[in-house]
């Protein structure tokens, strides 16, 4: 992935969270952690500012964070996270002013405060970027210790998420509930952003099979001689990893040219090595 698509994304992510935390978290006061979880306490229950400026503020503060523990690199596409994050909010603020939530329906309402930002999310955290705030907390946590970024983020969230509770019961669970889906759908959405399959092909033509491979799919394989434990015959296994759309031409051209071939395929949320991802 080149620098100027990560930059993009970054942006892009960016934006959809800031959808979400605008028109469904905010005039419902869902506080499901992050720095918009504080924004909504301190605008909705102790009318301190706009959620969108408290937001704004306590970002840029976060952000030096990022600089500090998570690199240069890192710190720019957080930058462009937080920047159009809280620009966006900003901006929302003008043009569209909330005064009361968009439905009548608060799980619906729910539902959507957690999808935008839960994908949003999970487009900058693959691509090592963020939106400031908790999350490069999140991050800290994820680069120091064993925790995945889903657990991390509970950890970070939690007790901004039990101030919902300030509210009534009613907003305080749904912001419990609403945690909960959010780290599940950033570790889902994350998981098949780099989905790739991998194949286990046993075949007597490992020739032909390695050229489809190697001259169609542009990806490489290991071929490694094995020895059924039945028969006692010699045959050959294939062993490759690739993206999805290549896996669909790979057992197509298998179902077309080699139909009894044994195979086994196995799907993979990270490879890492040339042509995939980098360390």
């Amino acid at each position: 992935m080149n620098r100027a698509k990560e930059y993009l994304m970054c942006f892009g992510g960016a934006l959809l969270v800031a959808v979400g935390v605008y028109f469904f978290k905010f005039p419902n006061n869902f506080s499901t952690g992050g720095v918009s979880g504080v924004s909504v306490i301190l605008s909705g229950y102790f009318q301190i500012s706009s959620a969108s400026t408290i937001s704004t503020i306590i970002n840029m503060a976060l952000l030096l964070l990022g600089f500090v523990f998570l690199g240069h690199d890192c710190g720019i596409k957080t930058v462009i996270g937080t920047v159009t994050l809280s620009g966006a909010l900003m901006l929302f603020e003008k043009l569209f002013p909330l005064n009361a939530p968009l439905t009548d329906q608060p799980f619906l309402e729910l539902v959507y405060a957690i999808l935008f930002p839960a994908m949003g999310s999970a487009i900058l955290f693959n691509c090592s970027g963020s939106t400031g705030g908790t999350d490069i907390v999140a991050m800290i946590l994820k680069k120091h210790t064993s925790l995945n970024i889903g657990s991390a983020l509970v950890v970070t969230d939690i007790g901004i998420t039990l101030g919902a509770f300030l509210f009534g019961a009613q907003a305080g669970l749904y912001s419990l509930l609403g945690l909960i889906l959010k780290t599940a759908v950033i570790d889902t959405v994350i998981e098949n952003i780099n989905l790739c399959k991998c194949f286990y092909i046993t075949t007597d033509n490992p020739d032909e099979i390695s050229e489809y491979i190697t001259k169609q799919l542009n990806r490489s394989c290991s071929v490694v001689e094995v020895e059924g434990a039945y028969t006692h015959q010699k045959r050959y296994m294939l062993i490759c990893a690739m993206r999805r759309y290549q896996a669909a031409q790979l057992r197509r051209y298998l179902k077309e040219n080699f139909p009894t071939t044994f195979m086994m395929i196995t799907n993979s949320s990270e490879v890492i090595g040339k042509g995939f991802r980098g360390l």
